[in-house]
């Protein structure tokens, strides 16, 4: 046959749920599976995976063909998955589209051969004399079979790393399809088997194979080290024959094939095998390398109850329009398994037939004693693949992966809580190592799908991101003697003086004298007595801090007595004297000087800055400052408690080391529970954060993690964060790329128990509206002046750029 058309030869003649009833007798269970991302898993994670897969398969039926079949496509970002109905979405949209990476999905067959046994003849044609049988009924064999299958899958899903999702008829078709086709993408093709290569449409196919065990080197392993990323002081793990999928980047599939045999056969062939061996009078080099395997394979046998013996077959099957292309890449192949210490097989002529059309998974129980080596179990699955690519959620923030640069969104919210309890973050990094233009970046993508943000900041980088957005966003900034115009007792009608109302300016009282945020219950009752007091006696209006302390000293003599309050649970005199720092002409009344409560004014605006910038040393104006935030905070962002919200603490690092501020905070981590919000915060190193009880549940209650490169090291995040060895070895491998092209910075991400490397790359437009100081951002703010538009001075000044190169 020189030529073949699969419509005329269908391999695959039913489809029930994901079993499928092959041409040739066999029965197939069918399954996508969903690898962990690659930099992910240390030695460890590598070692468990292997354990799981040899319990998975180790109880399998005699007679099992497992098929593990990963499919690596070049590809093209499409940018779907992105946003482009902002400014700056656009240009991220537009940015990344069309840039090349490859495209992975990992295959799972479980066979039942058709006939019980596999010892073919050395080839065997798939195509050649196969009746296109109806569907077999179930027998009891292929039911027993079905069963062991679906144990192992659950046993399988019930770890943490992967999982095995049944394929779906469109699935099956649609893979059975592109492999007969070639991945030929515009046009139904024959494959043409006679030539020096076998030709599918315009594509040229070749293979190499590890068929024997004299391609096998003195051993194979669970992983090795990833010479990419390792240094010094620090290993970092890859699969063992990782080489061989995403690191190669032309048209591929491997097939991992196991055939599941009967050890006690096995071992009487074995002993048989080892005998002519011995006795052989042409002993050569050769034999004394397979006669040392077998011995090792059947003392294995001998000694190890749960060893399984199987036959194995992997191959690397590739292709290319261009022939010569075709042989570089099978260069690069042979290049990798010689790194490994393996020997591959070239096949030629029908041989490489035989393998290219056998590879299809309904085919794989086709090969031969001779297209197969003889192992143990553990040792077979040291040859499977077990990462993929980056994982894309559904929605979330776009980061780029460390493979290809290419997009990858990564749900940080997580509505479902599947991986996280609280969606609160800190950011780490030193000075210039790019802290705020992280949360800028992350900051605007949840702005644009409708989160609230308050942000508190101390050195002026957020201006530029809330300009862009000039009628949905406010910056409040503090000057020196005058107010931020926040005035917590204000109150528009009696109606607002509610319970909750109540609470809220009890404790902000309470913070205010020093008490602490959690009051005695004691206290707390005879203050919001007196409040509710004030509230129904006072005439004058507006209601202020300073018109609540005139109420208190004007009927300080029996306001007591008359509320029933006694005099053990409220201090009156001590009430009076902390106060009055906060009122007529006290050191600190300016802060307290609005009539009117200003922020009402941030009610419909969903980007809140407040600049801090010229308090940041005043410990006592800054605590004040931020109680006044807060009670903004509670009386606009927190009134819907739906409302998706964050608040964010920049630049803190320096006004941590007081107590009353790291109080402060604690108060929204614990008060965040309430909403659909979450608290960030960013500091140059863990260690600003004190070692209490505060910031211990600070931490504990942060549960995604972003750091940034540190050249002094990450000993103090991995002890205060409990982070893993492998987390602290995928911090050290951090690299920054700051020239040529393309531009990125590295990041550490950890959400709950799942961490990698993240990139950062963004268009000019994002990186223009990001810029926080030096002559570039300058040129912005000079042309924003100009323009009175933010949009329209990044595009100005991308232009001049342009022109300038």
């Amino acid at each position: 046959m020189s030529t073949l058309n699969i419509a005329a030869h269908h391999p695959i003649v039913d489809i029930r749920d994901h079993i499928v009833f092959a041409n040739n007798g066999s029965v197939l269970a069918c399954y996508k599976v969903l690898l962990p991302e690659v930099y992910s898993l240390s030695e460890t994670d590598f070692e468990g995976l292997h354990s799981s897969w040899f319990q998975a398969f180790k109880s399998l039926p005699v007679g099992t063909v497992v098929h593990k079949q990963e499919v690596y496509l070049k590809s093209s970002f499409t940018s779907v998955q992105l946003r482009r109905d902002t400014f700056l979405s656009k240009a991220t949209h537009d940015h990344f589209k069309g840039r090349e990476y490859m495209e992975h999905q990992s295959y799972l067959f479980f066979t039942c051969p058709g006939k019980k046994g596999f010892n073919h003849p050395k080839y065997v044609n798939p195509f050649a004399s196969v009746p296109k049988a109806l569907p077999r009924e179930l027998d009891d064999r292929v039911k027993q079979f079905l069963d062991a299958v679906s144990d192992a899958v659950n046993y399988l899903n019930n770890g943490q790393k992967i999982r095995l999702e049944p394929m779906v008829d469109s699935e099956i078709l649609d893979l059975a399809q592109r492999q007969f086709n070639g991945y030929n993408p515009d046009c139904d093709t024959d494959i043409v088997l006679d030539g020096p290569k076998v030709a599918i449409g315009n594509h040229h196919f070749d293979v190499l194979a590890i068929n024997s065990e004299s391609c096998f080197g003195d051993c194979v392993q669970t992983s090795k080290v990833n010479e990419r990323f390792t240094s010094d002081d620090f290993t970092f793990h890859q699969g063992f024959i990782d080489g061989l999928g995403l690191s190669l980047k032309e048209n591929h599939i491997i097939n991992q094939i196991i055939y599941l045999d009967d050890r006690h056969q096995w071992r009487k062939q074995l002993e048989k095998k080892v005998e002519e061996l011995k006795k052989s009078s042409n002993f050569g080099t050769q034999n004394k390398v397979v006669l040392k395997k077998i011995e090792h394979i059947l003392d294995q046998i001998n000694t190890d109850d749960h060893a399984r013996i199987v036959r194995g077959h992997l191959n690397v099957i590739h292709w290319n329009r261009d022939v010569e292309q075709l042989d570089r890449t099978n260069t690069k192949i042979r290049a990798t398994f010689k790194e490994l210490d393996i020997m591959p097989y070239y096949p030629c002529g029908k041989e490489r037939k035989h393998y290219i059309l056998n590879s299809f998974p309904c085919f794989a129980p086709n090969f031969s004693n001779e297209d197969l080596y003889v192992t143990d179990l553990k040792h077979a699955l040291c040859l499977w693949t077990n990462t993929t690519n980056y994982r894309s959620d559904c929605t979330g923030i776009v980061f780029n992966d460390r493979e290809f640069n290419i997009p990858v969104l990564k749900d940080v919210w997580d509505e479902g809580k599947k991986r996280i309890k609280a969606r609160n973050f800190a950011i780490f990094a030193p000075t210039g190592e790019g802290k705020s233009f992280l949360a800028n970046n992350m900051l605007r993508q949840y702005f644009e799908v409708g989160v609230r943000l308050v942000i508190i900041d101390l050195g002026g980088s957020y201006t530029k991101f809330a300009s862009l957005y000039p009628g949905q966003s406010t910056v409040l900034r503090y000057e020196n003697g005058k107010s931020l115009g926040i005035n917590p007792f204000y109150i528009s009608n009696r109606d607002d003086v509610i319970p909750e109302r109540l609470e809220d300016l009890s404790l902000f009282l309470f913070e205010l004298m020093g008490a602490g945020t959690t009051p005695q219950k004691e206290w707390s009752v005879a203050l919001k007595k007196l409040l509710l007091a004030y509230y129904k006696e006072s005439q004058i209006v507006p209601h202020s801090l300073e018109g609540f302390y005139n109420f208190v000293s004007k009927h300080q003599k029996d306001l007591l007595s008359r509320l029933q309050i006694d005099s053990e649970y409220f201090n009156v005199k001590g009430f009076l004297h902390i106060l009055s720092e906060y009122v007529g002409e006290g050191l600190y009344s300016f802060l307290f000087g609005a009539n009117e409560d200003q922020s009402y004014r941030l009610e419909d605006k969903r980007l809140i800055v407040f600049e801090l910038d010229e308090v940041k040393d005043n410990k006592e104006i800054l605590s004040v400052m931020l109680k006044l935030i807060k009670t903004a905070i509670q009386r606009t962002v927190w009134r819907n408690r739906e409302e998706r919200g964050i608040i964010l603490f920049d630049e803190f690092a320096k006004q941590l080391k007081f107590d009353n501020v790291l109080e402060s905070v604690e108060f929204y981590y614990q008060a965040i529970r309430k909403q659909e919000g979450a608290i960030g915060i960013i500091l140059q190193s863990i260690n600003q954060l004190p070692q209490n009880s505060t910031s211990a549940s600070i931490l504990e209650n942060t549960q995604i993690i972003y750091s940034l490169r540190n050249e002094k090291g990450y000993a103090a995040l991995q002890e205060r964060l409990q982070l893993s060895a492998h987390d602290l070895n995928q911090l050290k491998s951090i690299r920054n790329h700051l020239s040529g092209h393309p531009k990125y910075t590295e990041i550490f991400i950890k959400i709950g128990k799942e961490s990698n490397i993240f990139r950062l790359e963004v268009p000019p437009e994002v990186y223009a509206a990001y810029l926080t100081e030096g002559p570039d951002n300058e040129s912005i703010m000079a042309l924003y002046e100009a323009y009175g538009d933010m949009e329209q001075a990044i595009k100005a000044f991308i232009n001049l750029k342009n022109k300038e190169e």
